[in-house]
């Protein structure tokens, strides 16, 4: 009897994984920290519900996997309904706020979404920003996160304040991925084996199976990390 629980759970598992697998490629990528408090809830709801359809032997997996796919339905719906309508998509996610206007506090528009002084001074010391001065605008977003904008007094100086001239950087070009040669991006790059090679001695590797990643930056500097790497014990940096 036992075993066939067990049977019985590993498919359900199975159904599940999959499925919710499935369903989250459907409502499509989006990063933790973008996330807005009601999507939050929502993904927590969902993967409550796919673990009762695991583990909930007591009931039929059909209620709840009906449960699931619902659930994940009406949140594509909302995402298509949000894409379509503004209106829909404020009412949902809410729209950012400014807290910090022309260096003042915005109290009136803090007291409507229930945001304290002190929940705004942390978040501003998140922003490396001790000093409220500082700040020209602060807005908060619909995911709860703070932009800050510091008065261009405080502002880092850039290469353009200086006068300085810059390169262009671009993206690096991995060649070499855990040990295999990506020869697509080789060619790309009008270069062969010969190359590589040459390249890997002068950075003291003896072969590609001995590089965890190599990549080609757009100045031509070759990135080499080799799988073991000689690091110097702390003991040997007192001699």
């Amino acid at each position: 009897m036992l075993i066939s629980e067990v049977h019985v759970e590993i498919l359900r598992a199975t159904i599940g994984f999959f499925t919710l697998l499935i369903l989250t490629r459907l409502l499509g990528k989006q990063q933790v920290s973008e996330l807005t408090v009601f999507d939050y809830i929502l993904g927590i709801t969902i993967g409550s519900t796919a673990s009762s359809l695991t583990t909930d032997l007591t009931s039929s997996a059909l209620p709840h996997w009906v449960g699931l796919v619902t659930w994940v339905g009406f949140a594509f719906l909302m995402q298509v309904v949000s894409v379509k309508w503004r209106k829909a998509s404020r009412l949902v996610d809410g729209v950012p706020s400014v807290v910090i206007m022309n260096g003042m506090i915005m109290e009136d528009a803090m007291r409507k979404m229930r945001y304290t002084v002190s929940d705004l001074l942390e978040q501003l010391r998140s922003k490396d920003v001790f000093d409220i001065k500082q700040v020209e605008f602060a807005v908060l977003e619909r995911n709860g996160q703070i932009s800050v904008l510091k008065k261009s007094q405080y502002q880092p100086a850039t290469p353009k304040d200086l006068n300085l001239s810059t390169g262009y950087e671009g993206l690096q070009t991995v060649i070499i991925y855990d040990g295999t040669v990506l020869e697509q991006n080789l060619k790309h790059l009008n270069l062969d084996r010969i190359w590589l090679q040459s390249e890997l001695s002068k950075h003291g590797v003896n072969g590609i199976s001995e590089v965890l990643l190599a990549s080609l930056d757009t100045q031509g500097v070759l990135y080499v990390d080799k799988y073991k790497d000689h690091l110097v014990k702390l003991t040997d940096l007192s001699d």
